[in-house]
C-alpha cells in the first residue's frame, strides 16, 4: 500500500521519534511505499493563512501553500500518525496539519446548505495512531473518555474516510517507562502492521 507516516514531535531523541522510526523500518520491510511527513523538521506552519481562510467557504480551496502535504494525503492508502499527547490533545503542528492539509475538495466538500460535509478520502482504508503521554490510563480513559481518540475517529475520519479502519494505541506513563514496557508496546505496533500485508487480509 502507499502508507504516509506523519510524524510530530520536536526532539529527533524522543520516544515518540524512535517508534516512528520501528515503523518506518517495519513499513519497508513489509514491501509498503512509504512517504515520511515530518512535521517538524518540514518547519510546518500549522496556522491557516488569510488566503486559506478567506477560501474555506468559497468556490475552491486555496491550498496551494500546502500543496506537497495536500498530494501525499489523497495518494495514501494507510496513514500512521505518531505524536505525544499533550494537554489531553493533539500538538499544535498535528491539529495544524489537519486544518491546513484535510480542507474542502479535498478530504471533504461542503453540503450547500452548511449540512453535513461529505467525505472525499474514499482512498484511506487504514489508519493507525500511535501516542503516548505521561498521565495513566484511568485519566485518559475514566477521567476524560479519551478525548483525542475520539476527535479522531469521530470528527476527522469519521467526516472524511468514513471507510477506513482506525487502530489507535496508546502508551501511558511515559515519563517513567523502562526498555521492556517500551519492546512491548512495540510489539502491539507489530501485530498491526503485521495485518497491513496483502497475505494477512
Amino acid at each position: 500500500m502507499n502508507c504516509l507516516v506523519v510524524c510530530a514531535h520536536p526532539l529527533t531523541e524522543s520516544l515518540c521519534m524512535h517508534l516512528h522510526r520501528r515503523v518506518v523500518d517495519r513499513l519497508k520491510t513489509a514491501g509498503h511505499r512509504v512517504v515520511v511527513e515530518d512535521l517538524y523538521a518540514a518547519r510546518f506552519k500549522p496556522n491557516l493563512t488569510d488566503t486559506e481562510r478567506s477560501t474555506y467557504y468559497g468556490a475552491a480551496y486555496d491550498a496551494s501553500e500546502v500543496s506537497a502535504q495536500v498530494q501525499r494525503l489523497v495518494e495514501a492508502e494507510a496513514l500512521v500518525l505518531l505524536f505525544p499527547t499533550w494537554w489531553f490533545g493533539f500538538p499544535a503542528i498535528l491539529k495544524g496539519w489537519f486544518d491546513r492539509v484535510w480542507g474542502p475538495g479535498i478530504a471533504f466538500d461542503h453540503a450547500g446548505d452548511f449540512g453535513p460535509i461529505r467525505p472525499r478520502l474514499s482512498n484511506l482504508s487504514r489508519v493507525l495512531a500511535v501516542t503516548a503521554l505521561g498521565s495513566p490510563w484511568w485519566v485518559d480513559r475514566l477521567v476524560l473518555r479519551q478525548p483525542v481518540r475520539r476527535v479522531l475517529r469521530r470528527a476527522i475520519l469519521g467526516a472524511c474516510a468514513r471507510r477506513c479502519r482506525l487502530t489507535y494505541l496508546t502508551l501511558y506513563n511515559s515519563e517513567k517507562l523502562d526498555e521492556v514496557s517500551v519492546a512491548r508496546f512495540e510489539k502491539k505496533i507489530g501485530k498491526v502492521l503485521e495485518r497491513w500485508h496483502p497475505a494477512a487480509r
